[in-house]
């Protein structure tokens, strides 16, 4: 990626960051606001419905304790203090003093807990009333109440009426439904519901309400259940069909047995919340925009001034890698831009002087080798020719009698030794001269065979173990003959590395359209120093040798477009890696392209 595009990148990812961050600030801002005014608001609806509670349940006392001061109720009383009390006459007294006092629930009931007249549902006259042998309390309470119709929640009052030695029981009330519900002044953007009759399984349909029904009251039910389980007030934001969320809270109602007998939901609207939330949106997006046009003209202006000067450094730098040390740069500033164009052709001025004195010296060095080692090569034979002349010229003088034995033994160590300096000048005239490579389809697995069975009575006579990995058998472009020269050279190598005997391993790969040959040895191994040697024209680590073998290698892998490596460590073994293209063009006259 080039620096004028991370520049924009980074410029678009400072706007982005930048605009999230501020937009997740603000909207958790907005949703600490709306969350806290929200509670505030319910606290007051829950305050409000607790005054209304109270009033109500004030109310209902004072008419339950109205209905115990009337004339029937004393008549109920009396006849209660009897022994053989007859209540038979008393079944309608309850219903009409209900309906004077506008009660929705009136009973009354002896001490012994026997019902004596029942507004609500007459024919519990005779039942028991659990309340009446139990220890009242003396405020309003919530109470699930048995009806004709089904188990209605209604607030209680309970008056005790004296009667001699007895006691006679007004257990009065009014229903808690959406009548009482409506006298709520709700805020607006907020409801009141009510679930009473937590007896059984859950049963979203009970659910009171003001105001238009719910349409899926089903998604209260966890909430409701989980109330109904902990008796302690909840919280959860519902999602609903229509797509207003709402915030609800929901507050246990106990009975007098500090049993839940009914549930108080308050719920809040998320509306204006939510598009507060859409619109704080909407100008992020809008200032993600406008952030990123400006990111784009700030990059263009950064990349007149900062990256166009760093695009001319580095297409300067690739000229330099590719060999023109001729590369300048413009400096058009005065800042730390033009310092560095400045050094930068200062570098290439000075990489030019060090290339010529480099040369110079790599010249003069590549003299001095080539004298030394020609001076070593002709030097071993050189000397038995001396021998033999001065050998010829004391025979003559001394003894010309047997001068004809001596001429002819002579001539032939002159002839041997004349030999072997023409095999030396042909092994350096042979590198100077190497052919090219005539192309053809190569099997690397058969040409491989073909040189280690070259060498196998060698391999056993220097108890050489030899072992071979062919795991590529597609041909190659390859000049047979200069290959197989050149895994001769690679092998005679590791021979001599293993004069006590060891492992040879020869292996034949493929890498994608790369083949790879690899001989590797269990000898001595090399220095790091004398790899990086190793390929240099007349260098040897032997006793022997001319140094060419493994300049020859490298110049057959070079001639088939290849390269050559080698991996080793002292006394672990030395490894040589020839990596061949697959397959190159081949023109007319065999060679490669």
């Amino acid at each position: 990626m080039s620096f004028r595009r991370r520049l924009l990148l980074l410029f678009a990812l400072t706007v982005l960051v930048s605009v999230a961050a501020v937009t997740g600030i603000v909207s958790a801002m907005a949703r600490r606001a709306f969350d806290r005014a929200n509670d505030e608001r319910t606290a007051a609806l829950v305050s409000q419905f607790r005054r209304e509670f109270t009033r109500r349940g004030d109310d209902v006392r004072r008419r339950v304790q109205a209905a115990s001061a009337s004339a029937a109720a004393g008549q109920i009383a009396v006849a209660a203090a009897q022994s053989s009390p007859d209540y038979s006459s008393f079944l309608d007294a309850a219903q009409t003093l209900a309906e004077a006092q506008r009660l929705d629930f009136l009973e009354f009931a002896d001490d012994r807990g026997t019902i004596i007249s029942s507004a609500q549902w007459p024919a519990k006259f005779g039942y028991q009333e659990r309340l009446a042998k139990t220890t009242l309390p003396a405020y309003a309470f919530l109470r699930d109440e048995e009806t004709p119709s089904g188990t209605v929640l209604g607030l209680f009052a309970v008056h005790a009426i004296s009667a001699g030695d007895h006691k006679v029981y007004a257990i009065g009330g009014t229903r808690l439904d959406r009548t009482f519900l409506s006298s709520l002044d709700l805020p607006a953007g907020m409801r009141v519901m009510l679930y009473p009759n937590l007896a059984g399984p859950i049963a979203p349909e009970r659910l009171l309400t003001t105001g238009d029904p719910i349409a899926n009251p089903q998604a209260l039910a966890q909430l409701v259940q989980k109330v109904h389980i902990t008796d302690h007030d909840e919280s959860a934001v519902i999602h609903w069909d229509s797509g207003n969320d709402e915030t609800v809270n929901a507050f246990p109602l106990m009975g007098a047995n500090d049993k839940t007998l009914a549930i108080l939901l308050v719920g809040s609207s998320r509306q204006i919340y939510t598009e507060l939330r859409s619109e704080i949106r909407s100008a992020a997006l809008f200032a993600s925009g406008a952030g990123l046009l400006l990111a784009v003209l700030l990059s263009s202006i950064a990349a007149v001034r900062v990256t166009k000067p760093v695009e001319e450094l580095a297409n300067a730098a690739r000229e330099v890698a590719a060999g023109n040390l001729d590369a300048q740069v413009t400096a058009h500033t005065n800042d730390e831009l033009g310092v560095l164009a400045d050094a930068f052709n200062r570098m290439t001025r000075d990489l030019i002087e060090h290339r010529e004195r480099l040369v110079q010296a790599e010249r003069v060095a590549a003299w001095r080798e080539l004298a030394r080692r020609l001076a070593h090569e002709l030097k071993n034979p050189l000397f038995p020719l001396q021998l033999t002349v001065e050998n010829l010229m004391r025979s003559r003088e001394q003894s010309p009698q047997d001068f004809e034995d001596t001429f002819r033994e002579s001539a032939s160590t002159l002839l041997s030794e004349i030999a072997n300096l023409k095999s030396i000048i042909n092994r350096f005239s042979e590198f100077s001269k190497m052919p090219q490579p005539h192309l053809q389809e190569v099997l690397l697995r058969d040409l491989v065979a073909g040189v280690i069975h070259v060498y196998e009575a060698q391999f056993e006579k220097m108890k050489i173990r030899n072992e071979t990995e062919f795991t590529d058998s597609q041909p190659v472009s390859a000049d047979p003959d200069l290959l197989h020269r050149a895994i001769s050279n690679l092998v005679l190598n590791a021979i001599d590395a293993m004069p006590e005997g060891g492992k040879l391993v020869l292996r034949t790969s493929r890498n994608g359209n790369t083949a790879i040959i690899e001989v590797g040895d269990t000898g001595t191994g090399l220095t790091s120093e004398e790899c990086a040697r190793l390929f240099t024209p007349y260098y040897t680590s032997k006793s022997h040798g001319t140094g060419l073998g493994l300049a020859i290698v490298q110049s057959i892998v070079s001639d088939h477009g290849g390269r050559i490596s080698v991996k080793s460590q002292p006394g672990k073994g030395t490894t040589f890696i020839i990596e061949l293209p697959v397959a190159r063009q081949i023109l007319a006259d065999g060679t490669s392209a």
